[in-house]
């Protein structure tokens, strides 16, 4: 087991776990203006290290790809350009079912995303999973359609949520070649060309103001760069599954923070759910730390 790799994942969906606090602080504005600025304010960052911090990383992976075969230069373009669809879709959606549907619905859908990482990861890139990693699939599965009781609507529209966001993992799994910060600036470049007519025609109700966009350069490094960059990063060395599984961990932080930070009452089914989810991250994972733990007291001998 290769730690930086899960290192990398675990410490991307704990930033995206604290992501609401900042949000919170962003209230009195409309939730497709933190979307439209955060996503031309990553991109203008990352073209920006990319062009002039890192001309050296660029002109080494245009060489590289200048010399890859005919078949691997277009499934490069094809799985980065899908990649920034996804991406696009995702955000859009998101920001869609948050204004206009639920926000719980928003919630569930990043419950369910592990769950069609995992299966979808399974059909399509036939990684293995274990019995054991079946079961917990099964666990988290019944621990979502029991949030989703009474709310067939809000189901429906996290799945849409889920599948984007799971598609997108599972093709970084065929995105080897280049470098990574490169490849997602790319991606990110395209998902803002694809939202960019929807950016264009809208017509933001609120005034902006000297803390909105410090908050939204915050929102764009540590909420949306880095987390997006380790993510992909662990994507190097860990199965889409793996890496799916630990977006628990967002939804996960969001439903402590509920609780004992905005104060918010939780059911005894949402909290049994939680736990069951919980345990199915744990199970997934039981084989890797069985093993972690063995190889300690190996050394230890």
């Amino acid at each position: 087991m290769n730690s930086k790799y899960y290192i990398a994942v675990i410490t991307a969906f704990t930033i995206w776990g604290f992501f609401s606090l900042v949000l919170k602080s962003l209230d009195d504005f409309s939730a497709f203006d933190i979307l439209s600025y955060r996503t031309l304010g990553s991109v203008v960052i990352m073209l920006f290290v990319s062009l002039v911090l890192r001309p050296k990383v660029l002109k080494t992976n245009l060489n590289l790809f200048k010399g890859l075969g005919g078949t691997d230069k277009r499934r490069i373009v094809i799985v980065n350009i899908l990649s920034g669809l996804f991406l696009a879709l995702n955000w859009y959606i998101y920001i869609y079912v948050m204004n206009n549907v639920s926000v719980s619905a928003t919630s569930l859908a990043y419950l369910i995303c592990p769950i069609l990482t995992m299966v979808l990861a399974y059909l399509i890139l036939k990684e293995r999973l274990f019995k054991l990693q079946w079961a917990s699939v099964i666990l988290s599965l019944t621990g979502c359609l029991l949030l989703s009781l009474g709310n067939i609507t809000d189901l429906f529209y996290s799945m849409i949520i889920a599948l984007t966001y799971a598609l997108y993992l599972v093709l970084q799994r065929k995105n080897q070649e280049l470098d990574r910060f490169l490849v997602l600036t790319i991606q990110v470049f395209f998902a803002v060309i694809f939202l960019l007519p929807f950016i264009a025609t809208y017509e933001s109700p609120n005034e902006k103001t000297p803390f909105f966009y410090g908050m939204l350069a915050l929102i764009a490094i540590v909420f949306t760069i880095i987390p997006m960059f380790l993510n992909i990063y662990a994507l190097r060395g860990l199965n889409s599954s793996v890496v799916g599984v630990f977006i628990y961990l967002n939804p996960l932080i969001n439903f402590m923070f509920a609780i004992f930070y905005f104060d918010e009452k939780i059911s005894v089914l949402e909290g049994m759910c939680y736990l069951l989810i919980l345990l199915s991250i744990i199970l997934f994972n039981f084989s890797v730390i069985k093993n972690r733990i063995n190889r300690r007291r190996a050394a230890h001998i």
